[in-house]
């Protein structure tokens, strides 16, 4: 399988969302990353869903929803009505992740947990069959444009061990300091979803960048 690119919203223009998304539309990515931040779990405020029932709107790629918050679980009716494909949850946010899981598939969404970088993968050993992605954080959470974490790589392989292991069929997904450098060592370690924010908006060709995160290999 081919791995998919999911660029971040996180890093897009906010005063020219609609540009923006419809740039995307027109690219080759797979998804759309969209952080929600709370300013409680980490030290920042993003976007709440008065902005993003317009994203939806306006948006022609799967929703990949990765909230940044306390409480996850409050919001799944939010995040289900956005038309979200793929809903992400931190496993340090949820003291009972299983039910959690449960609820956001009774949702009819996909599942997905995040680890931060101090969180070991051995954490998800007793729910890895029961969701549909992995995100590893590769810095940390709440602030776009940090230098990459390059212990992910080694988390990218133990838990694509895991995966393999346990006959998962969860994706995995990484999520900072991604660019044509990190990515490819990514992609080489077992990574199926690069979510990509500066590497993409910065760059003079948006459109060109997802296809060169595209084509790495």
């Amino acid at each position: 399988m081919n791995h998919k690119v999911s660029p971040s919203l996180l890093s897009a223009n906010f005063a020219n969302l609609a540009a923006d998304i419809n740039m995307l539309n027109h690219s080759e990515a797979d998804w759309l990353h969209i952080d929600v931040m709370d300013g409680v779990f980490v030290p920042n405020i993003s976007f709440g869903f008065p902005v993003l029932k317009y994203v939806a709107e306006l948006t022609e790629k799967p929703l990949d929803v990765h909230l940044m918050i306390v409480s996850p679980e409050k919001f799944i009716k939010e995040v289900k009505a956005l038309g979200t494909m793929m809903m992400n949850v931190h496993y340090e946010a949820c003291p009972h992740l299983h039910r959690v899981i449960q609820q956001i598939k009774e949702a009819d969404m996909k599942a997905a947990v995040t680890l931060n970088p101090a969180t070991p993968v051995a954490m998800l050993t007793d729910i890895i069959r029961d969701v549909d992605m992995v995100l590893i954080m590769s810095v940390n959470p709440g602030f776009g444009g940090q230098k990459f974490i390059e212990h992910s790589l080694e988390k990218v392989k133990e838990l694509r061990r895991l995966i393999d292991s346990t006959g998962s069929n969860a994706l995995i997904e990484v999520d900072g300091g991604v660019n044509l450098e990190t990515g490819e060592k990514l992609v080489k370690a077992g990574a199926d979803v690069l979510v990509a924010g500066n590497a993409v908006f910065s760059a003079p060709d948006p459109q060109e960048m997802i296809h060169r995160l595209k084509a790495l290999k």
